[in-house]
């Protein structure tokens, strides 16, 4: 953290005409671009939670929900503390032995002894029993005549609210009545969360914890917002109303900037701003090799409402299309109608360029409460129930998001992608699905796609790569996931900011499985693309162009830059430097060959 400065402002709340010290806070820039506003901190406090009683029978499973509640609390803290001790001076100091004592109470202390009494005796619902405990713990607290100890009811309060707000999973509802360009400011911000931003009216956000490799990430380039995460102190030093900078080039924020270092952010953005109004220029113009090699370039999208920023980027199609959006924000899955209606308007919107639309990809503790069943957690959920083996376990769930794409398909040209496969039988039981699906869609003689939409596999595990040959036989294309790929070959959480670092798609054993892919596709002669986030970065552009990859999907801000670098891309020379590249067992030299090509004239 670094100050310097002063700025006078006059703001609500009891800090009119308050001088305010210019600070700024060094994070991780995940997503482009600088935004200049004034700050909405996502409160704290407790929410309004429900109330219900539970039977004997499920007081155990009640129990077990709360203490996951505990450790994800837990696993927060840590990550914070983590990112406090690597600030310098009485900052690191003071937020470390804050977060210790935060961690202290989540380990056997009153409050959660408490709470779990209330849901064995008084069979509370778990967010309920924190409440009438914190309200009983509070109640002691002021009694104290201890000023000291009084006030330390503010942590407890807090590490409740935590607990709640893991609990009940969440979501910030008020950014919709926001004034136009506000920051978000908030210890998390999950994907759920982002998927209620309009980029009309949110400038840009900022958070405590997070990667560059994160979901979350991902959705603030997509939907093309400013966002640094990572600044472990940062919920704690800004208030709603406060001026603020996100840069999410270099990755800081500003505090109350002085006049002076908000006129050289203000220049830095319009001369960002001006480079994008260059590389918009591109829209209409082929992404075409120096030596006449055509590279089909699609948009990544998360949610309808960016169909704009696909459009304005040129893409040529949805090369994934997330159906999770259809799933965020509620209690129980959407109908088949619902989720015909939005993919229809999206279809619709891209005007007879190919959709291609990936089945529901979460984990099935996401998804538990509105299935209705019991689902037992997950050691580590990305090995556990998720993507197509949840929708192959609840089977009317797939049914019903099949149906949805098939009827959408009557409107214009959809594919139906398969999320995490990893072998031949998988899918061969989707496609019985589909048929049973188009069978009773007939016989109601509702209008569906003719014919049925090819069905895609995604490559995203080291097993599905190294069977690349054998699910060729199965499906009609391929595309490959590099994030989860990059993720799974190297046994790396990439949201797990103590290994994030080690995260490298880069790395020998992820070019091969690649380099296996496409050659199997090509052997098959089936179309290939890539869909990860390595598709959207310029730096890779040649590398993937050289590893045989003709078609690439991305997050439509990134499409102009990549488009860029392919229209001063010779394909012979890319495929010579590839070449080169994969003879080398060593993921720094890699690194240096595609920079320094990059660097050619």
């Amino acid at each position: 953290m670094t100050t310097k400065g002063e700025t006078v402002v006059a703001l609500e709340g009891g800090r009119q005409n308050e001088t305010l010290e210019e600070k700024a806070y060094d994070g991780v820039g995940v997503s482009a671009g600088i935004a200049i506003g004034p700050a909405h901190v996502v409160e704290r406090g407790l929410l309004d939670v429900p109330e219900y009683s539970i039977t004997a029978d499920d007081v155990a499973d009640e129990l077990t929900r709360f203490d996951q509640a505990i450790e994800k609390s837990i696993k927060q803290l840590r990550s914070l503390r983590v990112k406090a001790a690597a600030l310098s001076g009485a900052a690191s100091e003071e937020l470390c032995y804050l977060l210790d004592a935060h961690q202290q109470m989540l380990s056997g202390s009153r409050l959660v002894r408490g709470v779990q009494d209330r849901i064995r005796e008084q069979r509370s619902n778990a967010e309920a029993a924190v409440q009438a405990e914190l309200s009983e713990i509070s109640h002691a607290f002021a009694s104290m005549e201890d000023s000291y100890l009084a006030g330390k009811i503010e942590d407890v309060r807090e590490v409740g609210g935590r607990i709640v707000r893991n609990l009940i999973k969440s979501e910030y509802k008020a950014f919709s009545g926001l004034p136009s360009g506000t920051i978000i400011v908030a210890e998390e911000i999950t994907p759920a969360d982002t998927a209620l931003m309009d980029p009309a009216r949110i400038g840009g956000f900022a958070s405590a914890l997070g990667g560059a490799e994160g979901h979350t990430a991902i959705m603030a380039r997509s939907l093309g917002l400013p966002a640094v995460l990572g600044v472990p102190s940062l919920a704690h030093a800004v208030h709603s109303g406060d001026t603020i900078i996100v840069d999410g080039v270099r990755g800081r924020v500003v505090v109350n900037p002085s006049e002076a270092t908000a006129a050289k952010y203000q220049r830095r953005r319009e001369a960002l701003l001006r480079r994008q109004r260059q590389l918009d220029r591109l829209r209409g113009v082929p992404a075409l090799t120096r030596d006449g090699v055509r590279i089909t370039l699609q948009c990544n999208i998360e949610l309808p409402s960016e169909l704009p920023l696909a459009h304005q980027a040129g893409a040529e199609g949805v090369g994934l299309l997330r159906s999770e959006f259809l799933y965020m924000n509620r209690d129980d899955p959407p109908s088949e109608d619902e989720q015909y209606v939005a993919l229809r308007s999206v279809v619709e919107g891209m005007e007879g360029e190919p959709v291609t639309v990936r089945t529901l990809d979460v984990g099935g503790e996401k998804l538990a409460l509105s299935l209705g069943h019991h689902i037992s957690p997950s050691v580590n959920p990305a090995l556990g129930l998720r993507a197509i083996r949840l929708s192959l376990k609840f089977q009317p769930l797939l049914e019903t998001q099949l149906a949805a794409i098939l009827r959408a398909g009557a409107h214009g040209d959809v594919r139906i992608l398969l999320p995490m496969i990893t072998t031949v039988s998988e899918v061969k039981r989707v496609r019985e699905v589909v048929d049973k699906v188009v069978r009773k869609l007939n016989r109601a003689r509702v209008a569906i796609a003719e014919p049925v939409p090819p069905i895609g596999v995604m490559i995203e595990t080291p097993g599905a790569a190294l069977a690349a040959d054998t699910l060729a036989k199965t499906c009609d294309y391929f595309s490959i996931g590099t994030n989860d790929l990059t993720m799974y070959t190297l046994a790396i959480d990439r949201a797990d900011e103590q290994v994030a670092h080690l995260y490298d798609p880069l790395h020998p054993a992820v070019l091969r499985l690649i380099k296996f892919t496409t050659e199997a596709a090509a052997k098959a002669g089936l179309a290939v693309n890539l869909c990860g986030e390595m598709a959207g970065n310029p730096r890779y552009t040649a590398l993937l162009v050289g590893l045989g990859l003709r078609d690439l999907s991305m997050a439509a801000p990134s499409l102009p830059r990549v488009k860029q670098r392919i229209l001063s891309l010779d394909v012979k020379e890319a495929l010579k430097r590839t070449e080169q590249i994969m003879e080398q067992s060593d993921s720094g030299m890699i690194a240096t060959l595609l920079d320094d090509f990059n660097a050619l004239p």
